[in-house]
């Protein structure tokens, strides 16, 4: 009976990851997007954004700066370009917080 009920939820995921396929455009492209954070209350904004984007990011890796109340945060995506631009103009858009990105060319 588990080995069922396992089956069937492995079937449901699969499932779900084929209709994602079908809604997002195959032109995918690598980008890193560069953050900087000077307003520590933006944080959680940020990181709400960041959950809402989780099926495009690839991996993330944040440095608290010795001097002062800044962070770094760069943030590898495998996204349609649009999702990409919007994903960092989001993020721009919290008080305190400048976002950039880096795309591949390919």
């Amino acid at each position: 009976m588990e080995l069922e009920n396992t089956k069937k939820r492995m079937n449901d995921i699969e499932k779900s990851r084929e209709e994602k396929d079908k809604d997002i455009d195959k032109k995918t492209r690598i980008a890193i997007i560069g953050i900087i954070i000077e307003e520590p209350d933006s944080v959680e904004r940020m990181n709400h954004i960041l959950h809402e984007a989780g099926d495009y990011i690839v991996g993330r890796m944040g440095i608290p700066h010795v001097h002062g109340d800044l962070n770094v945060i760069s943030v590898v995506v495998d996204a349609p370009e649009e999702q990409i631009n919007a994903l960092s103009g989001k993020i721009g858009m919290c008080k305190g917080i400048t976002s950039r990105v880096i795309m591949s060319k390919k």
